[in-house]
């Protein structure tokens, strides 16, 4: 495996490394959760696509790869409404990281939620709300950062 060089117009984490902590400390919490590793680069391969931040696409979904994940579903993530290849219990997360990520257009749906509701316990709908969140703020760095790895 070749090693990845990271270009990036400003290094964020250099300049402030007290925000990776943050940031990182996050991410062993959410990695902590109930929540299975593999769901978790699923919420963040679709963030991550509907924020066009190619950086985290490729990066997350090296992740998935190795938590077990098919390149198969991988590959219909994009299109995860027509595809049969997930379950009632992924399409009730795929659906609050459409809405969570859009969030500007209509919020997040009460039907949504309480979707999420049936298939997870509350302890662990706030981790997927934070996944989602924590996810969409790294896009954000990233794409204004302009990281990339080549």
């Amino acid at each position: 495996m070749s090693t990845k060089i990271i270009k990036e117009r400003l290094d964020v984490w250099k300049e402030e490394p007290m925000y990776w902590d943050l940031i990182a400390n996050m991410d062993t919490r959410l990695y902590q959760s109930s929540i299975p590793k593999s769901l978790i680069e699923i919420i963040k391969i679709r963030a991550s696509q509907i924020n066009k931040c190619a950086f985290c696409v490729d990066y997350h979904t090296t992740e998935a790869l190795q938590h077990g994940e098919t390149p198969r579903r991988i590959f219909a993530l994009s299109a995860w409404q027509e595809s049969p290849l997930f379950t009632d219990v992924e399409r009730s997360v795929l659906q609050a990281v459409e809405e969570i990520t859009h969030i500007s257009v209509h919020g997040v749906a009460d039907e949504t939620y309480e979707k999420l509701k049936t298939h997870f316990n509350i302890k662990e709908v706030a981790d997927i709300i934070v996944c989602i969140s924590h996810i969409n703020f790294l896009n954000r760095i990233g794409i204004s950062t302009k990281t990339m790895a080549l």
